[in-house]
């Protein structure tokens, strides 16, 4: 473990939806959070539909940040099952994509996935019936799987977790109810409560949720989605002290 205990800023900041309309709209966003923190985390729906043009522009902004970028996907960069390609650009833009590897800056590490959904506590879907059920609940579960590893690769004695689907109901509060399921699932708070050294987790996904919650044992979970952050804060990026 890493005895380093300084403390870093994070920007976090979720559900960008970058269109083919949105030139420049994010580029002083960018530059403001290099001069206000020390990493930037990104909480998925990077892009509105997923297309590769949508990512080029979304890039273009990116250059303005002069920090270490890290982040997840979220299910809108999937619609146009363009996702592989989306990556790339992103990652050519400076953005370091946490899905299948974690990283460590100044100290700290960062791990994450997009996350799935499946619903909290006794509410989670289970895999019982039928073969459709199940290979949901198989995509539920291999998300949390991938988080769980990822998490323990790191050695350091702090962490971040991104994710883009919620790990607990308590941020996704003030969506309406019958859709809460669909938000996220308890599997990957599971999967981080595993980890003494994981101090906070971001999220995105819920634009009516709540800011903050915690896992059942006890670390910060915060939804970071720009509709979430705004209203609370006057800006659309959460700062976290690490």
């Amino acid at each position: 473990m890493s005895e380093n205990t300084d403390t870093i800023t994070v920007a976090a900041i979720g559900d960008l939806h970058v269109t083919d309309t949105n030139h420049n709209r994010y580029r002083d966003l960018f530059a403001e959070m290099s001069e206000k923190a020390d990493v930037v985390a990104l909480a998925g729906d990077l892009t509105n539909f997923g297309k590769v043009s949508e990512a080029e522009i979304l890039a273009e902004d990116m250059r303005a940040c002069t920090i270490p970028m890290v982040g997840v996907l979220g299910n809108h960069d999937y619609e146009a099952g363009q996702a592989d390609e989306v990556v790339k650009i992103l990652q050519q833009a400076g953005l370091t994509i946490l899905d299948e590897q974690a990283c460590v800056i100044k100290d700290v590490g960062f791990a994450g996935v997009k996350g799935f959904l499946g619903g909290f506590g006794r509410g989670e879907l289970g895999a019982f019936g039928e073969d459709s059920v199940k290979v949901f609940v198989d995509e539920s579960r291999n998300e949390a799987r991938k988080l769980e590893n990822a998490l323990r690769s790191l050695r350091t004695d702090r962490a971040v977790a991104v994710l883009h689907y919620a790990p607990v109901p308590e941020t996704v509060e003030g969506e309406p109810l019958e859709i809460f399921p669909f938000l996220g699932s308890s599997r990957l708070a599971n999967a981080i409560d595993r980890f003494d050294n994981v101090k906070a987790v971001v999220h995105g996904h819920a634009h009516r949720g709540a800011y903050s919650g915690r896992t059942p044992r006890g670390v910060p979970v915060f939804n970071v989605a720009q509709f979430v952050v705004e209203p609370a804060f006057g800006r659309p990026y959460a700062l976290l002290e690490i």
